[in-house]
């Protein structure tokens, strides 16, 4: 039975992901709070993680990632970058472009109907972002959105509640062992 479950779940991993529909981008712009993710390198320790978008005129999108380093007083670290929305794709997928060499997919894979939640993924299924338009989000919400990242074939056994600083008094973040 082990077996056939894992088999399942490779099944799921090999299959590109399924965009949401429709993405209004005027509605998606502006602060979304990572409130989750399974991290790159550059987001490892990383403190009240904040995602910020916004339209230009020319029809790409600025996104500003920041977050404090290694605690909440720690230091402030700023990523900025530029996506396209990837043609015919409802405005569900963007191409990220990283440091002027990288380019990242990005695909909206879940989105709340009201633009409160979101999931971010990538059809490798090596990092994903649940985000939230608030720095908190009920326990209930959070499992909902672990269970939509694990049917879409992640394994979320990687993903890591980041500490949002207006959340800590509220609950105590959920953290690895490994202190990432």
């Amino acid at each position: 039975m082990i077996l056939a479950l894992g088999a399942c779940h490779r099944a799921l991993a090999d299959r590109p992901l399924t965009p949401v529909e429709h993405v209004d981008l005027s509605r998606y712009m502006g602060r979304w709070y990572v409130i989750a993710s399974i991290p790159t390198f550059v987001e490892r320790d990383g403190y009240d993680p904040v995602e910020t978008y916004r339209m230009r005129p020319d029809g790409a999108i600025d996104t500003s990632f920041h977050f404090h380093k290694g605690g909440f007083d720690g230091p402030l670290k700023r990523i900025h970058s530029v996506a396209t929305v990837v043609p015919h794709t409802g405005n569900a997928e963007w191409q990220v472009h990283l440091f002027r060499v990288l380019r990242e997919q990005y695909i909206v894979a879940w989105l709340a109907p009201d633009y409160s939640a979101v999931i971010v993924a990538r059809d490798a299924r090596d990092h994903a972002w649940l985000m939230a338009r608030t720095p908190c989000v009920a326990d209930s919400e959070y499992r909902m959105m672990l269970e939509r990242l694990r049917a879409m074939g992640y394994d979320t056994t990687k993903v890591v509640k980041w500490p949002q600083q207006p959340c800590s008094a509220v609950a105590i973040p959920l953290r690895p062992a490994s202190g990432r």
